[in-house]
């Protein structure tokens, strides 16, 4: 089928990052995909080489009429261009049309995915979208995980990823990875790094910055120096592959938002997320929902360390104690713990899979 991906990028290049996930995984199952960006610019670094099957298009204020494809992405409630929704409602059958929503492991997902809504205003009266949620349990829409993920991650080597950027660990030495937003906790949360042997792959923007001011560095990519027992290795920026390589060569792995955060969990490693904040706090009760179902069937003392920690660190708890190493879970302990939740989320069924069911079947009752 042919696919019109809707993408407004808003900050922070999470929208982008999850969208070209989705169309390069997409063409990867034979689908031909329009990409309609607002701002590609991020894909200049994030995916350099494109993707057969992939097309970027420019989405301008001024809007040029095409013909709609058979299956229509609006990615995060972006709603397409008016024009091209009355091009779609000209349409017979006309195209199957899904919002992709934010992934959420609050139990409203649940009860709304799939749902239908229809449109009861122009333009487009009486198309009708539906919503795709993704999520962590069998009854959403799961999660991006293109075919043969794990098998590729199985047979990396870390060891040899690292010393092609030019890094060797030294003995006991945890390699830490940090992908953040603006961060007041930090200070703290370095200051318990450096404790112990550690190498930490700081990547550029935010957390370069913040890091460097804290420390009083000027970074440039790809030095590594020290301080104290922190070893600091500025990284260049990193497209999607090398993303996941980063991921997978780490101990521990601080990530945020969405794209970073699943990927992170497809690592099967430790890890630390900080949520996207949002300023009525809608961000806390999405962080509690999912720390709920991670944490299920997880021993007591496991779950309450990694609670406080991912509360600290986001900034719903005052207990900057939580912050340091040395109130973190035990490392097996919570490797351990990685590794059985990546195994039962890979026993769902993927996003990508998922919403190509979803258009075949409400193309083929559309006739």
């Amino acid at each position: 089928m042919r696919w019109d991906l809707f993408c407004r990028v808003i900050d922070n290049y999470g929208d982008i990052g999850v969208c070209w996930r989705l169309a390069a995984d997409l063409a990867g199952r034979g689908q031909v995909v329009r990409l309609w960006v607002d701002d590609p610019t991020a894909l200049g670094w994030m995916a350099p080489q494109g993707c057969q099957g992939v097309e970027v298009r420019p989405w301008r204020e001024h809007w040029d009429p095409v013909e709609p494809a058979e299956v229509v992405v609006e990615a995060f409630g972006c709603d397409p261009p008016d024009p091209y929704i009355e091009c779609m409602a000209k349409r017979s059958p006309p195209p199957v049309w899904i919002n992709l929503e934010y992934l959420s492991a609050e139990d409203y997902v649940e009860r709304c995915h799939g749902l239908p809504s229809p449109r009861w205003h122009s333009p487009g009266v009486g198309l009708v979208k539906r919503f795709f949620y993704p999520g962590f349990t069998p009854r959403t829409g799961g999660l991006l995980r293109e075919p043969g993920l794990l098998a590729r991650r199985a047979a990396f080597d870390g060891l040899a990823w690292l010393a092609r950027q030019g890094l060797t660990p030294r003995a006991h030495e945890r390699v830490v990875s940090l992908f953040c937003y603006d961060n007041p906790r930090l200070s703290v949360w370095l200051e318990g790094l450096a404790e112990r042997p550690t190498l930490l792959l700081v990547t550029p923007g935010q957390a370069a910055r913040q890091v460097a001011a804290l420390l009083g560095r000027r970074p440039r990519e790809g030095d590594t120096e020290g301080v104290g027992a922190l070893r600091l290795h500025w990284l260049p920026p990193l497209t999607q592959t090398e993303f996941d390589h980063l991921l997978w060569a780490c101990d521990l792995n601080v990530v945020r938002g969405e794209d970073s955060f699943v990927r992170a969990q497809w690592a099967a490693r430790p890890f630390l997320w900080h949520i996207y904040p949002q300023g009525d706090g809608a961000h806390a009760t999405k962080l509690e929902a999912f720390l709920d179902r991670y944490l299920e069937g997880v021993a007591p003392d496991t779950a309450q360390a990694l609670r406080a920690l991912w509360r600290a660190w986001n900034g719903l708890s005052g207990d900057l104690r939580s912050l340091r190493p040395s109130a973190w879970p035990e490392p097996t302990a919570w490797r351990a713990h990685a590794g059985r939740w990546c195994e039962a989320l890979a026993g769902q069924v993927d996003l990508c899979t998922q919403l190509l069911d979803l258009a075949q079947t409400l193309r083929a009752r559309s006739g």
